[in-house]
């Protein structure tokens, strides 16, 4: 039985610090994408041609 309390104790900090790096990542700015929207404008003319062609 001490078994499971000692295994469930490590996987909540290990949850933790995986969390604790992922909020640490998302505050550095690690899943900002700056290179997206600058692509995406030069396809949104060819989504709407054609939408028009299958209307």
């Amino acid at each position: 039985m001490s078994v499971i309390y000692l295994l469930l104790t490590l996987s909540i900090l290990v949850a933790i610090v995986f969390f604790i790096a992922f909020i640490v990542s998302v505050k550095n700015g690690q899943y900002d994408d700056s290179y997206t929207p600058s692509v995406r404008m030069l396809f949104d003319d060819e989504l709407v041609k054609e939408d028009n062609i299958n209307n």
